[in-house]
């Protein structure tokens, strides 16, 4: 097979398959897009050659094991980013074994590759001293701090997903009565989420500031351009880091554009939002992604706890009374 079956192959997955015949979302176009600038990068520094001079052939499970193993190690993904990257690998190994038959059971291995299993450990979220350390972090006399105070505070009141924010542009904020924001999130599904008024206040500064047009990006780049997936989660850990110094709490607390939809959602379930409207407001599909956050706050459970003793007493915490009792209840 010639060098340039691949470069082709790849080109036509985007255009005919994605776009073309699946009618792919832009979310869904960009993740793929980014899983295979990753997979070209690795492959032309193992490799030694342009991405264009690849052949399918190089592209073998070996290969593949080996850039999964790289994500895990090198690139500290989490293993759901690992298993999103390899389903993207696997849908254009899909079409592969469709477009040439000559590459069947070529790709018939790879799609064998099983995804890497994991334990859902709890919902992580901010605590209200937190949310206040990290918007307090930015620097609100240069530029890039009032905008980094802007999208760290419409992120943890609107909850909306990194590239649901990334993707905002001006027009799409409403501020006068009524205010709110409005998104394409997943399944192309257009939603408004309310605005509070200190948010409001925020983002009417920050526009009058920006001064741009309409389709222009709400929160960009310091080049002018959209800010990317990446940079939006580079700010976020830039912050958090400024913001232990003056929040003991989050040390060790693994914070990430995501962790502000989760504080957002946290936030309406203990001001006692139904669980509906919850889903609602996040974009999901179903309620049963939204019960996450029901098993995330231990606060809840103790309520409900309360609730359900005979003696009408709300349950304490046992307290070893020693130190070192302390100790051996940690093991």
């Amino acid at each position: 097979m010639n060098t340039s079956s691949f470069q082709s192959l790849l080109q036509r997955f985007f255009t005919d398959r994605l776009q073309g015949q699946l009618g792919a979302s832009p979310h869904t176009v960009a993740s793929y897009r980014d899983t295979f600038r990753l997979l070209l990068r690795y492959a032309g520094v193992q490799l030694g050659r342009e991405p264009s001079e690849m052949c399918m052939e190089e592209l073998n499970v070996c290969f593949l094991g080996k850039f999964l193993d790289h994500l895990d190690s090198e690139r500290r993904n989490c293993t759901r980013t690992r298993n999103n990257r390899l389903s993207a690998i696997k849908a254009f190994f899909r079409y592969v074994s469709f477009s040439e038959p000559a590459l069947a059971l070529h790709c018939q291995r790879i799609l064998a590759i099983p995804a890497k299993r994991y334990e859902r450990g709890p919902v992580e979220f901010l605590a209200q001293e937190e949310i206040a350390a990290l918007l307090a972090a930015p620097d609100p006399a240069t530029w890039i701090g009032r905008r980094d105070r802007a999208i760290l505070l419409v992120g943890l009141q609107t909850g909306l997903r990194n590239s649901e924010i990334t993707a905002l542009r001006c027009q799409d904020v409403e501020l006068s009565t009524g205010a709110h924001v409005r998104c394409l999130g997943k399944g192309r599904k257009m939603r408004c989420t309310p605005l509070r008024p200190d948010v409001v206040a925020v983002l009417k500064e920050w526009l009058a500031e920006q001064g741009g047009d309409p389709n222009d990006p709400l929160f960009p780049s310091l080049r002018g351009t959209r800010m990317s997936p990446d940079a939006f989660e580079r700010l976020v850990a830039r912050h958090v880091s400024t913001a232990r110094m003056s929040c003991a709490s989050l040390t060790g607390k693994m914070v990430s554009p995501h962790t502000l939809r989760h504080s957002a959602a946290m936030a309406l379930l203990r001001s006692g939002v139904d669980l509906s409207v919850i889903a609602l407001w996040l974009g999901h599909e179903s309620m049963e992604t939204t019960q996450i956050y029901l098993h995330a706050d231990m606060r809840l459970k103790e309520r409900a706890l309360a609730h359900a003793t005979t003696s009408g007493l709300v349950p304490g915490r046992y307290r070893p009374p020693d130190s070192l009792l302390t100790f051996l209840e940690s093991l």
